[in-house]
């Protein structure tokens, strides 16, 4: 039940409570260029949701199973070379980084081939802009996300699995998808509108682009308010709870005194 629970949380938490858009401002790019006509910006949703979710998934077995202090790969190749319990304290989370954009690129190169090959004239739509998914800050966001979780966590079974790393990657896109698209059906309307020259283009995208994360923090604190129904407070804690309010009342209590006419005074 408390996997369910945490799945959960993270998936709404990635796409709508905290947006990678809206809530981290990242993945503006695209979020400024491709979001004129919604078709395309759907389609571009897909494809980094698409992307994103091939990057999670390597980029969290790269960092279990090499990077982090004690990974099986690494703590064996080092093994040829050094003692076993030096190989086991070796930590390769410094080059997160540049194996996290070389996982991009390669997926990003896979898309972009599958997406030429069978929808030509959405790779035409897209121009430029599908290679330059490998420098889109939202999928390597997600990707140190998770390497936060994995490699930056002191209690064991706080360390997030490949369920919940997948699960950051697929609503992460789908948030992704759902700002990209309501950006693109607003900037069709504005097509329509007779907009100030100085506000024309960029300008007024990411004056709307504020408008809707301020809409957007209408949904802090739906995931505590899930949470906490979700997961009731065990009976120990709600017994130290009730034993301090206690406390305080009878606190309250020995510092209440009683003036000559009855009045109570309290100093």
């Amino acid at each position: 039940m408390d996997y369910f629970v945490d799945i959960l949380l993270i998936a709404l938490s990635a796409s709508i409570i905290n947006n990678f858009i809206f809530y981290y401002f990242v993945g503006i790019c695209p979020f400024v260029g491709v979001s004129r006509k919604v078709d395309m910006a759907f389609g571009m949703g897909c494809a980094v949701t698409f992307v994103m979710s091939i990057a999670a998934f390597l980029s969290w077995g790269i960092t279990v199973f090499v990077l982090i202090p004690g990974a099986p790969v690494s703590t064996f190749i080092a093994g040829f070379f050094t003692t076993p319990e030096a190989a086991a304290q070796i930590d390769l989370t410094v080059l997160s980084y540049i194996v996290y954009i070389f996982a991009i690129a390669s997926s990003v190169q896979f898309v972009e081939m599958y997406v030429r090959k069978f929808f030509p004239p959405l790779y035409r739509s897209f121009g430029v802009f599908l290679p330059l998914i490998t420098t889109n800050c939202a999928i390597l966001f997600a990707c140190l996300t998770i390497m936060s979780h994995v490699a930056g966590v002191d209690n064991p079974k706080e360390v997030w699995d490949l369920g919940k790393a997948m699960t950051l990657a697929l609503f992460g896109g789908l948030g992704f998808t759902i700002a990209i698209v309501i950006m693109a059906g607003i900037r069709e309307e504005l097509e329509l509108c007779d907009i100030p020259r100085p506000f024309k283009g960029a300008a007024i995208t990411l004056v709307i682009g504020g408008i809707l994360a301020i809409a957007f923090m209408g949904f802090t604190g739906v995931d505590s308010g899930i949470k906490n129904v979700l997961k009731p407070v065990p009976a120990v804690q709600e017994q130290s709870s009730e034993a301090s309010r206690n406390n305080l009342t009878q606190y309250l209590a020995d510092i209440t005194c009683k003036g000559h006419n009855g009045q109570e005074i309290v100093p």
